[in-house]
């Protein structure tokens, strides 16, 4: 399982690894091998070349650079057509045996102070295909300051020039002689240098990465932005630390990856039927926003769910019931086209048998669908204490909070909830609302209702988005999904997921209802809501980039195309 953790919490686990056998010298020799191989996979991936590949390792002065060299050495040794050149920003020690190493393998090496007006510099990175980035690690202090500064900022300003300079002035040979260079592929090893690997601030002579490679663990700074913009492709290779080893186990934070995603996949068992898989009901849509009813049924159906029944005013019924012929339908009452706060009744008579309860998506923020979710949170409550019924000046007599028996009952053992979208606007007006929620309860916001419900603002909830989704889902007693890039579930137990997704895929409307519905059919299907949240959010998140693959870039995406992507995705993950 994938860690996420601070600089100091890295450095505790390397010296607990280096005390259980793997020393600090094999883990170095260990990350340079893993980036070998990952640049390695890269050169091989695209067409078929003949000709040599050019890989240009910045060094810099630490473990960092020591890392650089091995995967440097590593890499030359690999094929001939791998020509390595190692930029140093320092003279290392006779004794630095990484450094010894690269010298016997005669890879050639140039020294910045060698380097008059970074002319070799310029050539170097001119005519490279691959650039490693191995100047700081993890360790970093910003500003920046010094060689490593101009260093750094010169090779930003030729990359950013190379595009315009034409391949025959690189190599009269080149077979693309008469076109500019394409820009090279950046990979950073551990982290791109000059980014805070706690905090995500970046310096400006910061060079952004096509890959980051780190090691053991990610770091939260690579997952915040915004240095989370300048990572590319985030790689963690674990460099044979078992995650087993207490420094790292005991982390609190787990990157979400695909082998995580399997492992909480729900059976599937042969003899089953559609009770197997539970019954999922979603209370969705309004005149103005009925597909959202839509996009959340089909989600739940392609997540596995055995039944889905939507639970919706007329409108919604009559544009989407001949259209989706897999959901069931039942028909609530509305005012002016919005569920009416009288809408309780009906579906407190159907709630037995469901085992999850998705509710808001699409449902406009009119005052009777208000009245209609408080009602519905508040009468098992008014019987066990009448002082709430009042929180919205409704009656305390029962006759008057409750239909009839057979509604108490079953409000009272409402289905998992998954409450999202409008739903989450309505609770927000609702005072102490998160008192009125069964335990364990999943909520969706993204940062504008997080703000709303928290009482603060969207700009606060951004500046440590980690902080607040773990100490509200405590606070709350929620499993709390702070959606956004690098979407974050916290559990009131202060677990906390992280996606490794950040694509504007999935900013259109309708791709929350996507989630939504993936999430309670997981939790129809048995799983608990933490696990549920987790699956539903990778899921999504996967369906979100492999739609943007398929059209060939992520703005033109649309929640159908990853409602579509759902099968798709679960399939892979099957198959890891």
């Amino acid at each position: 399982m994938l860690k996420v953790v601070s600089v100091e919490h890295m450095r505790r686990v390397e010296a607990a690894a280096d005390a259980a056998g793997v020393s600090y010298a094999t883990m170095m020799e260990n990350a340079g091998t893993a980036t070998a191989h990952q640049i390695a996979d890269y050169l091989e991936s695209g067409p078929d070349h003949t000709g040599e590949r050019r890989i240009l390792f910045l060094i810099g002065t630490g473990n960092n650079g020591g890392d650089g060299l091995v995967a440097g050495r590593v890499l030359a040794g690999m094929s001939d057509r791998y020509q390595v050149e190692f930029y140093l920003l320092a003279h290392r020690s006779a004794e630095d045996l990484n450094f010894q190493a690269a010298l016997v393998a005669g890879i050639p090496i140039t020294y910045v102070d060698d380097d008059r007006d970074f002319q070799t510099l310029t050539a170097l990175v001119t005519r490279a295909e691959v650039i490693a980035d191995a100047v700081f690690g993890i360790g970093v202090r910003l500003p920046l300051r010094g060689k490593s500064a101009e260093v750094l900022g010169h090779v930003r300003l030729v990359l950013q020039e190379r595009k315009h300079i034409p391949a025959e002035r690189i190599s009269p040979n080149s077979p693309r002689s008469g076109m500019s260079l394409p820009k090279p592929y950046v990979i950073a090893v551990d982290c791109p240098s000059g980014l805070d690997c706690d905090t995500g601030q970046v310096d400006e002579k910061t060079i952004v990465a096509d890959c980051t490679i780190t090691f053991i663990a990610a770091k939260p700074g690579l997952l915040t932005f915004p240095g989370a913009a300048y990572i590319g492709q985030l790689v963690v290779a674990t460099i044979d630390i078992p995650d087993s080893l207490p420094e790292l186990h005991q982390a609190g934070t787990v990157l979400v990856d695909s082998a995580l995603a399997q492992s909480l996949l729900p059976a599937r068992p042969p003899d089953s039927n559609k009770g197997t898989f539970g019954k999922t009901l979603i209370v969705a849509g309004s005149t103005n926003y009925v597909g959202a009813a839509g996009l959340c049924s089909m989600a739940a159906y392609r997540s596995g769910a055995g039944l889905v029944t939507v639970g919706a005013v007329g409108s919604v019924v009559s544009a989407l019931a001949g259209h989706l012929l897999a959901p069931t339908w039942l028909l609530l009452p509305h005012d002016m086209g919005v569920i009416a706060a009288s809408a309780v009744s009906v579906l407190t008579g159907e709630l037995a048998g469901y085992s999850a309860l998705l509710l808001g998506p699409g449902w406009g923020q009119e005052g009777t669908t208000r009245d209609f979710l408080l009602k519905l949170l508040t009468v098992p409550e008014g019987i066990r204490d009448s002082h709430r019924q009042n929180t919205m000046g409704f009656a305390t007599k029962r006759a008057n909070a409750v239909p009839n028996e057979q509604s108490v009952d079953a409000v009272a053992s409402l289905p998992p909830l998954v409450i999202d979208a409008d739903g989450l606007n309505l609770l927000a007006q609702i005072n102490h609302w998160w008192e009125l929620l069964p335990p364990h309860t999943i909520i969706t916001p993204h940062p504008g209702e997080m703000a709303r419900l928290a009482g603060t603002t969207t700009a606060t909830v951004q500046a440590d988005r980690a902080k607040i989704a773990l100490e509200k889902a405590a606070e709350w007693q929620v499993v709390l999904i702070l959606k956004g890039a690098h979407t974050l579930i916290a559990a009131p137990d202060r677990r906390l997921f992280v996606l490794p997704f950040k694509t504007d895929a999935l900013a259109t409307a309708g791709t929350g209802d996507v989630l939504a519905g993936t999430i309670a059919g997981f939790l129809a299907q048995g799983m608990s809501p933490v696990n549920a949240a987790v699956l539903g959010g990778y899921v999504q998140g996967m369906a979100g980039e492999l739609a943007a693959r398929q059209i060939g870039n992520s703005r033109s995406v649309i929640a159908d195309d990853v409602l579509n992507n759902l099968g798709e995705v679960l399939t892979a993950i099957e198959n890891h």
